[in-house]
């Protein structure tokens, strides 16, 4: 029996929570699998690295002038190295903002009808994928710490199974009480189907 993508939820670049998404593949892909739920972190997980790179961005126009300013009654500083300087700083400030938005884009959670797969990437040359069949989930719970984790309805998703990775963990996930459900409920049929 497979299931139809009713309720399907259309994905963009920042979909951190999508059901049923009718056009996404994976990496070994079974040829009867459908996925039902793509989990990232909630993209308030981004703000902070947002506001940094916001801070950083404008570090040399205020700061640079008053450190040269210093420096400059002591030691005469070429001009070319200040614009050197302000270069590296900008391409350092991308590359750390830029990585923490790499690092959020490909860490991601795939919920199919037939197992639960949690790809990690560490960095461009590692990545950890664990998975476990629907049927050896034991027990799923949540969390939800904190104010702005009940505002912007994000939390901690437990997953207890019988296989060889015992827990799975999605960090920072929206809507995690959808979430439990919606693996729950998939659990349960996948378990009768094989009774």
């Amino acid at each position: 029996m497979e299931q139809k993508s009713i309720g399907s939820t259309k994905m963009h670049v920042y979909t951190a929570f999508a059901t049923h998404p009718s056009h996404l593949r994976f990496e070994n892909q079974e040829k009867n699998e459908t996925v039902i739920l793509f989990l990232r972190q909630h993209l308030i997980t981004l703000v902070p690295w947002a506001c940094i790179g916001a801070l950083l961005l404008i570090v040399p126009t205020f700061i640079f002038p008053l450190v040269i300013k210093l420096i400059s009654t002591s030691i005469h500083i070429p001009v070319g190295y200040v614009i050197i300087g302000t270069i590296f700083w900008y391409i350092a400030s991308f590359g750390l903002v830029f990585s923490k938005f790499v690092y959020w884009f490909f860490n991601i959670f795939i919920v199919t009808n037939e197992r639960i797969i949690d790809i990690d990437f560490v960095n461009l040359l590692y990545k950890d994928v664990s998975e476990t069949q629907l049927s050896r989930v034991q027990d799923i719970s949540y969390q939800t710490r904190g104010i702005f984790a009940t505002m912007f309805d994000y939390g901690d998703v437990t997953i207890q199974t019988a296989g060889e990775v015992p827990n799975f963990a999605f960090e920072i996930v929206p809507k995690p009480s959808q979430v439990v459900d919606i693996i729950s409920d998939n659990a349960k049929v996948k378990l009768k189907k094989e009774r």
